[in-house]
């Protein structure tokens, strides 16, 4: 009797190990199931995964060895052993990428990308690159950015060619901040506002915020030259001359003035060569040759 009663109970617990080994397996096979059909949505390969799970321990690995470091005080021995780890694991700079480059020289760029050519990403100093590329004369801004594991992108913001400066020998663009980008050929600088007087780079917001007082005329504006470090001779197409007095103020209000004038009775084009404002109100004009008829007239009639 006892032994059939042992018996029996070894017989359920037996079934009842095999049921829960059954569902256990159904568990993991739901689960696996799942993760398949998950993994399956996501827009990766299961290569890339492998690279980004690896690149997540990499990561976590670098920064805890940092850590470990900086608490025991040997950084600069823990960063150079860092960036042989990465190197060696393919998180080295390779690959190059620039973009945004259409006036500017892109080699000038590449010569100094390229010095980080082969550096592990760790040594990289996107901000010493940056500070770098700014010193060309065409960059305005540029961005550095890590593309692990190895391709190092840069995008440039170029400067915008405004006005030409006019120097001894040579003619050179500028931005519309003055910055000097490069020196350019007369024959292509012949359409572009052309500026003169010592000084001048340093005046060129000043001038555009006085041009944009009198819109009718700023398309007329040659060129412009400052005088004494103090106005502006502004010459139009036309080959006349305007003599603006000193001040930012009365040099804005003369203008005005001048452009009303000229919708008013056609100054531009006209015998006038030279219109002086440097008095305001008055306006003092001058036609080539008449002061020699007024004084023949006056010889004439004694």
């Amino acid at each position: 009797m006892a032994t059939i009663k042992r018996g029996s109970k070894g017989v359920r617990r037996a079934a009842q190990a095999n049921s829960r080994a059954t569902k256990a397996r159904k568990a993991r096979a739901k689960t696996s199931g799942f993760l398949d059909s998950t993994i399956a949505l996501l827009p990766f390969t299961e290569e890339q995964l492998h690279r980004f799970f690896l690149a997540v321990i990499l990561g976590g690995a670098v920064a805890l060895a940092w850590f470990v470091a900086t608490l025991v005080g040997v950084p600069a021995m823990a960063q150079a052993q860092i960036a042989h780890l990465a190197s060696d694991a393919g998180f080295e700079v390779r690959h190059v990428r620039v973009s945004g480059t259409e006036r500017i020289n892109e080699g000038k760029v590449y010569e100094r990308v390229l010095a980080q050519r082969d550096r592990p990403m760790p040594s990289v100093d996107v901000e010493a690159l940056r500070d770098d590329l700014l010193q060309l004369p065409w960059v305005k801004d540029a961005r550095v950015s890590k593309q692990l594991p190895a391709t190092l992108k840069v995008d440039i913001v170029e400067r915008e060619p405004h006005a030409v400066l006019q120097k001894a020998d040579h003619l050179v663009l500028i931005d519309e901040s003055g910055v000097e980008l490069e020196p350019i050929a007369a024959s292509k600088a012949e359409e572009m506002l052309q500026l003169s007087g010592a000084g001048v780079e340093r005046q060129v917001p000043d001038l555009e915020h006085l041009l944009e007082a009198a819109p009718a005329i700023r398309p007329q504006v040659s060129s412009a030259e400052w005088i004494g470090n103090r106005r502006w001779n502004l010459t139009f197409k036309t080959g006349q001359m305007l003599a603006l007095p000193q001040g930012d103020d009365q040099a804005a209000a003369a203008l005005i003035d001048f452009a009303r004038l000229d919708g008013q009775n056609r100054l531009l084009g006209g015998k006038v060569a030279t219109f002086d404002m440097r008095a305001p109100p008055r306006l003092y004009m001058r036609v080539p040759g008449r002061a020699d008829e007024v004084l023949s007239a006056q010889e004439g009639n004694p």
